[in-house]
């Protein structure tokens, strides 16, 4: 570490999680040396700051919208074509529960291989450009062969390969956001990195009311142009996001950080987080006592209960409102302003949690917004602007607890292997939810979905019972430590401290 940054060190020592990522410390003014480093030190994060926020967030945002938007537009494939002898369900000849197996198929291989593939990643032995962009251009070729596949079998392949393929990329890019930005910092970053996410289905109901009129072009039907443009898209971001996409904080590459920016840099993650470096008391921990530590199982839980809304979302609100008396083009225009009102509610909500440094009782509001979404649905008013009204209660509550709870794990956990596989273990086993809403809304019981309407009716309050739950042990465990701190001298605090650190909720 470069003289500079000693006094910050020393400075920063004292910080408490309320001002932790703010680097900007004050130093005495009487001495010109320290300063100068105060004010070089403010320069550096700026330079920091935007180098971060204009190329990482961006870049892993942009990746796991096309992401999102692949795995979800065969909702929308299907919508344009629901009854229709060309429609996507009657091309393929698929049985009366096919579009709902080609949903949950996906996510197989999906949930298997989410913590090998970021344990590879956190390994640095691939470049993460080449890992993340590399898997993504071939998803995205998937993604065209969908569009071209001529049988119902044809298509569950390219569902269960799609999963292979996607695993390592959205648990690897809130790895990546993980890693470059401490534990105050990352809250808002998850905000801008979801709300990257929720613009796929946003954009993507335009472009399948745009794509259908290529109805008949070049021999194909409009709902296979949905994917094959969407996969074609994936492929050409796939080629940036292997050339601009930065390497681990260790080891950034010059033209993204110089030497003194990554100093600084890795300092700050420090203070924040602890010492994560090889040979670390929390670079060794084993990695059994990671798979079992119960903060990433409960709040990987509590996005679980999340996702059920989200993923009934993304594959049934097109349906949905088709049968509200829409036709399938106007229903697919009127998805937008759902998914535009969760991305301001995210935003909003998760940039208050960051400014007040709270997540559960922003969390338990949230859920509540949501449970009078699925009360309403449940109730079934026969008013369609009163069921669409629930799709935005819906949106505004479900999509903020998703970002807040990735930004509560994250400054939950210290050292890679804790990030590496609490990142992939709540986007691969929170995405299990699909399993859930890709199996309970029955086309039989159309248009009411008794059994889909209850089941995230239940989830929602499951997700309640958790959050509270949640809060509740780190509060608990919060207050132990310093029983067990106060009889502790100065040395033992600080060798225990490096591996039981004040929870944040």
């Amino acid at each position: 570490m470069t003289e500079v940054f000693k006094p910050a060190a020393r400075e920063n020592s004292r910080l408490n999680e309320k001002t932790d990522g703010s680097m900007n410390s004050s130093f005495n003014s009487t001495s010109a040396a320290e300063a100068v480093s105060s004010e070089e030190e403010r320069r550096l994060d700026r330079a920091i700051r935007w180098k971060r926020d204009l190329l990482l967030v961006p870049i892993t945002g942009a990746m796991y919208m096309l992401l999102f938007l692949d795995r979800t537009n065969i909702a929308n494939a299907r919508s344009l074509g629901i009854g229709k002898p060309d429609g996507l369900e009657m091309s393929l000849r698929m049985p009366a529960d096919g579009f709902n197996t080609a949903l949950w198929i996906f996510y197989v291989p999906f949930v298997l291989a989410e913590i090998p593939a970021n344990l590879i990643l956190s390994s640095s032995r691939i470049r993460p450009g080449t890992l993340l962009g590399g898997q993504m251009f071939i998803l995205g070729v998937l993604g065209m062969c969908q569009g071209l596949t001529q049988s119902y079998g044809g298509l569950l392949a390219l569902r269960f390969l799609l999963g292979v393929f996607e695993a390592a990329l959205p648990a690897g890019a809130t790895y990546m956001i993980s890693t470059y930005y401490t534990r105050r910092e990352a809250a808002v970053r998850f905000a801008w990195f979801f709300n990257f996410a929720l613009a796929g289905p946003l954009f993507s109901g335009l472009l399948a009311y745009a794509l259908e009129a290529l109805d008949g072009a070049g021999g194909y039907q409009g709902w296979r142009w949905v994917f094959i443009v969407e996969g074609l898209t994936t492929c050409v971001v796939a080629v940036f996001v292997v050339c601009l996409c930065p390497n681990l904080p260790p080891h950034a590459q010059p033209w993204f950080l110089n030497a003194r920016e990554r100093d600084r840099l890795l300092h700050q993650l420090e203070v924040s987080r602890g010492l994560e470096t090889k040979g670390s008391a929390a670079y060794n921990v084993p990695i059994w006592k990671v798979l079992v530590d119960w903060r990433i199982h409960l709040l990987t839980m509590c996005f679980f209960c999340a996702d059920v809304t989200a993923s009934s979302m993304s594959s049934f609100s097109p349906t949905i409102l088709t049968e509200l008396g829409w036709t399938s083009t106007v229903a697919q225009l009127m998805t937008m302003p759902v998914w535009a009102a969760g991305i301001v509610a995210t935003f909003f909500i998760t940039w208050l949690t960051s400014e007040i440094n709270l997540r559960a009782p922003f969390l338990l509001f949230s859920i509540v917004l949501q449970l009078v979404g699925w009360s309403i649905m449940v109730v079934y008013v026969p008013t369609a602007g009163v069921r669409y009204l629930a799709l935005f209660f819906m949106a505004t509550g479900t999509f903020p607890q998703m970002s807040i709870l990735m930004g509560w794990l994250s400054a939950n956990l210290r050292g890679h292997k804790y990030l590496a596989v609490g990142m992939a273990w709540m986007v691969g086993f929170g995405n299990c939810a699909n399993f859930v809403s890709s199996n309970v809304f029955i086309s039989a019981e159309s248009p009411r979905y008794r059994t889909g309407f209850a089941t995230g009716l239940a989830f929602t309050i499951l997700g309640f019972v958790l959050t509270s739950i949640a809060f509740a042990l780190l509060y608990v465990s919060n207050k132990r430590r310093d029983r067990i701190r106060a009889r502790m001298t100065d040395a033992q605090r600080e060798d225990y401290d490096k591996l039981h650190f004040e929870f944040v909720y």
